[in-house]
């Protein structure tokens, strides 16, 4: 049995944790103008080098369900947490487009089994204190994020490079990570096939995965494009372009602080198929935008619809497959997102603009909305399990 003291440390831990990967992830983002302006990258080059963080990632949510079906989360997340916070201040020493795109790649792979682990470890916690907890988890993220966004802001405001904004970060975000070790629960392992050693995952949890894939398309899309999209097509000092991320992260601690009351009202299937459609409204605000703050207001809204998306679709997931392997498998898809978003993107915008590349999100946000509708009904029965 497990005590209210241990339960509330190993809360706040894993909600630390994701505030500081929000932070890490944030503190990048806002200054990759910075990067492009110090490498010489166009559109195109951006795409593929924020391609190669997805690469790690795919690959490592991947290797992460075996992991932590074998091992359990805690295992898994005491190792990439520090990983991840290390390996981030790689693209700020990389003297060439070519050893970004490596240090992106293993930055992204432990990133990748961070967020995997971490999803999965507050899945466990969910189980052991008979709460939905997964939306206040992902809101640290969201306050990581924007505290992140504005010291990547006051970077760029005192003429710091960005190699100065990464690396500084990643010395401090290092010990802290070590730190968040002893707060973690340990979890069982998962059931494992007889012929390959893969952890079992139910069908349905495919489904999920694939609107877990929409969600961070269109969250990735804002986090990597919205600095430059601000900056370069409506005029926006660097300074200010830096906010257009953190003004999304705002958006969603306030829709992840309330996410989980929500969810118990309206239920998830509903939540999913209205979040599609707010984005669309919001990302419609960014396409037609004729001054920078509209854009920003624009990205508040889509941060508010996809707010909850992914702490509701990993929590679906892990109620659906206990072990944890149900969550890594809905990360990895996620993550596909991530893989095929930013060099698409590049790609399009290379060829147009980016305010084409944001309509072509706001699709995206319309497809997320369908998915969401055609989630099973007996899906978020699996709530019950969790809300006592």
């Amino acid at each position: 049995m497990i005590g209210p003291r241990r339960l509330l440390a190993a809360r706040i831990g894993i909600t630390a944790t994701f505030a500081l990967a929000g932070l890490v992830s944030a503190v990048g983002s806002v200054r990759i103008p910075a990067l492009t302006d110090r490498l010489h990258l166009n559109p195109a080059e951006v795409g593929v080098a924020l391609l190669s963080v997805g690469v790690g990632a795919a690959i490592a949510t991947q290797t992460g369900r075996w992991l932590i079906g074998r091992f359990g989360s805690r295992r898994v997340l005491v190792i990439a947490c520090p990983a991840m916070a290390g390996l981030s201040a790689g693209s700020g020493v990389a003297p060439t487009f070519t050893l970004l795109v490596a240090a992106f790649a293993l930055y992204g792979a432990a990133f990748g089994l961070l967020d995997s682990s971490m999803n999965a470890q507050a899945a466990t916690l969910e189980r052991v204190a008979g709460r939905h907890l997964m939306n206040g988890a992902h809101a640290g993220w969201s306050v990581g994020a924007v505290t992140g966004g504005g010291i990547g802001a006051l970077t760029a405001f005192l003429g710091l490079s960005y190699t100065q904004a990464t690396v500084g970060t990643a010395m401090v975000a290092f010990p802290v990570a070590l730190a968040l070790a002893g707060t973690y629960l340990v979890d069982p392992p998962a059931e494992v096939t007889a012929a390959g050693g893969r952890p079992r995952v139910p069908p349905v949890v495919y489904l999920v995965g694939a609107v877990t894939l929409g969600s961070f398309l269109i969250e990735g899309s804002v986090s990597n494009w919205s600095s430059l999209y601000l900056r370069d097509e409506l005029g926006a000092a660097q300074a200010v372009a830096a906010l257009g991320y953190p003004s999304l992260e705002l958006a969603m601690i306030v829709g992840r602080t309330g996410g989980d009351r929500v969810r118990r009202v309206v239920g998830s299937r509903v939540m999913l198929t209205t979040s599609g459609l707010v984005a669309l409204v919001g990302l419609g605000l960014v396409v037609g935008a004729w001054h920078w703050s509209v854009a920003a207001a624009g990205f508040f809204v889509v941060g508010l619809a996809v707010s909850t998306v992914v702490p509701l679709t990993f929590s679906i997931a892990g109620a659906l497959d206990p072990s944890g392997a149900g969550v890594a498998q809905a990360a990895a898809m996620g993550y596909t997102g991530m893989l095929v978003g930013p060099v698409a993107l590049g790609l399009v915008a290379e060829g147009t603009s980016l305010r084409v590349a944001f309509g072509v999100v706001a699709v995206i946000a319309l497809l997320m909305s369908g998915l969401g509708r055609l989630l099973p009904t007996g899906a978020p029965a699996v709530e019950v399990a969790v809300s006592r």
